[in-house]
């Protein structure tokens, strides 16, 4: 240990750092850090580390063993844990806890293209099996909100939460996604985020129902009227997601189980453990989904863009889950050959 370094426990730093990146990044990808540093954290306890001083890299490079057997974490997943760890570190060095160039000696696993990209997207028919089934049985509900402006608008979770009844024009119709930090309904990429999506009549009435039907009728803590209520005011994050854990199970729409599972003995129709389903999905899931069904209905890539904000090198290379053969013949149609 440095005589120039400052003794400090491995969870004081953690909370330091996360402090320190409030202002910096959106409370999603906070709690995603928070997360993944508190594998480090519990992997220290159970190794006796009590001081950050004392890391070393072969410490460093016993914690991605640890990770990546224990754990059995894909190589992706590993990546991003370990690149979190090494931005970590950097601060943990800038106030003295750790010797400068420590996050260098976190090696991080080669990750190729296909790998980065998630296979887990919603497909159409069954994000159309979902609606189908929402619109017959569940109409104007707040689940069938909730899926069919994911699916049709292909924004992201925080995005649809932070919609108030005073964003959308009727008439047009349409809804202005705003960024309002200060009364909790951030959006990704700040002011960038900012922008109006067009809506069909179709989604603008089901809305409105909604609006004018089983909608808790309440504001947030700010006196705004959000779309998605409960009974104690703007609905969550966790209650969208597990909204759409609920809805994307096959067994909920009829379609029966198609992993061979006796559904009245199945854990996850229970609604703790919804995502357990191998074919439940989740709003970044839907997303996915929802992107790859525009460009495979040749909606220009420029376009989807916009719409769903997300630059056109990231849909690339993480939401465009067209095989190579769908784009050939999107071509050939192109062509007339």
């Amino acid at each position: 240990m440095s005589d120039d370094l400052e003794p400090i426990a491995p969870e004081a730093a953690v909370d330091l750092y996360i402090d320190h990146r409030r202002d910096e990044v959106s409370d999603e990808t906070l709690q995603s850090h928070r997360y993944r540093l508190k594998q480090f954290v519990l992997w220290c306890e159970e190794e006796g580390i009590t001081n950050m001083n004392d890391v070393s890299g072969r410490d460093l490079h016993a914690f991605r063993v640890h990770r990546r057997e224990d754990a059995d974490l894909e190589l992706v997943s590993l990546q991003g844990q370990l690149s979190t760890l090494r931005v970590f570190l950097g601060f943990c060095a800038s106030i003295d806890a750790v010797p400068e160039g420590l996050r260098n000696k976190v090696m991080l696993p080669t990750v190729s293209d296909s790998e980065q990209a998630s296979k887990t997207n919603l497909e159409p028919d069954r994000a159309e099996a979902a609606l189908d089934y929402l619109e017959r049985y569940h109409y104007a509900s707040r689940n069938h909100v909730i899926l069919l402006l994911l699916w049709r608008t292909g924004m992201r979770s925080g995005a649809l939460r932070s919609l108030d009844l005073d964003d959308f024009d009727w008439d047009e119709p349409a809804v202005e996604l705003v960024h309002r930090p200060e009364e909790d309904t951030p959006l990704k990429n700040a002011e960038n985020s900012q922008r109006w999506v067009a809506l069909s009549e179709h989604v603008a009435r089901v809305v409105k129902d909604y609006r004018d039907g089983p909608r808790e009728d309440v504001t947030d803590d700010y006196g705004r009227r959000p779309v998605l209520t409960t009974s104690q005011g703007r609905a969550s994050r966790s209650t969208v997601r597990n909204s759409v854990y609920l809805m994307t199970r096959p067994c909920w729409y009829g379609d029966g189980c198609p992993h061979d599972r006796d559904i009245g003995e199945c854990e996850a129709t229970e609604r703790a453990y919804m995502s357990k389903c191998p074919s439940s999905r989740s709003p970044h899931d839907v997303r996915s989904g929802a992107i790859t069904a525009h460009l495979l209905e040749d909606v220009p890539v420029e376009i989807v863009s916009d719409r769903m904000d997300v630059t056109q090198d990231v849909l690339d290379k993480h939401y465009d889950r067209r095989s190579e053969r769908e784009k050939m013949n999107q071509r050939r149609d192109h062509l007339g050959i």
